[in-house]
């Protein structure tokens, strides 16, 4: 099987390298490593990465740099998947990303990708076009609101919840301890009570994430 290839972009040169290693080790084909965003975007036509790692703060002014170079990338590479990593929970950023719809994207703290699991199993969902928000970012979001989807059960947040962490119905129901039937009941009415209809074309999971993240 052919291995990812991936392109990171990050302005220090210590956690660049550090995350070529990484991602070496996790299977993947590192293509390019850039030091700011305006450098990896030149080279996409050439390389074609499968999937971009990029830090949020980069050259010149270390603010959204990152996330405004994915949101570049995607139209050089429509699809492409998209790791976004920060050192801080920027939900602002999460919201942004998600909403452009149009491939894989991820948004992980820094922290995380010191787990090599945790890293490989981000990537692969990314690059199979799912979803996946940092659990620190889904927690902050809980904490910052009192009762955000009012009409929600307890156990149908906590399966919105882990599905904006990027996790399959089955991966949720073995984190509840419960059966596969009773998530897609929970997924179901979570849907109807969002009003996310089967247009036969929206991703409602992920649409079910960003009315999450709005509300």
């Amino acid at each position: 099987m052919t291995a990812l290839r991936v392109v990171v972009a990050d302005d220090s040169v210590l956690l660049r390298e550090g995350l070529v290693r990484v991602l070496t080790e996790a299977g993947v084909e590192v293509v390019g490593s850039y030091g700011d965003g305006e450098a990896m975007l030149e080279s996409l036509p050439d390389v074609a990465p499968g999937l971009l790692v990029l830090d949020v703060r980069m050259p010149p002014t270390f603010r959204d740099e990152g996330v405004r170079a994915a949101i570049s990338a995607r139209k050089l590479l429509p699809g492409v998947g998209i790791l976004l990593l920060s050192q801080y929970v920027e939900v602002a950023y999460a919201r942004e990303l998600l909403s452009d719809g149009s491939g894989g994207v991820g948004y992980l703290l820094k922290d995380r990708v010191a787990s090599l699991a945790d890293l490989q199993d981000a990537i692969e969902r990314i690059a199979a076009g799912g979803t996946v928000l940092d659990p620190e970012v889904v927690s902050q979001l809980l904490g910052r609101r009192h009762d955000p989807l009012e009409s929600l059960t307890p156990r149908e947040r906590e399966v919105l919840t882990l599905m904006a962490e990027g996790r399959t119905n089955a991966a949720i129901a073995q984190s509840l301890f419960i059966g596969t039937g009773a998530v897609e009941k929970n997924v179901t009415a979570i849907f109807q009570k969002l009003g996310l209809d089967d247009s036969g074309t929206d991703h409602r999971r992920v649409l079910a994430v960003l009315a999450w993240l709005q509300r």
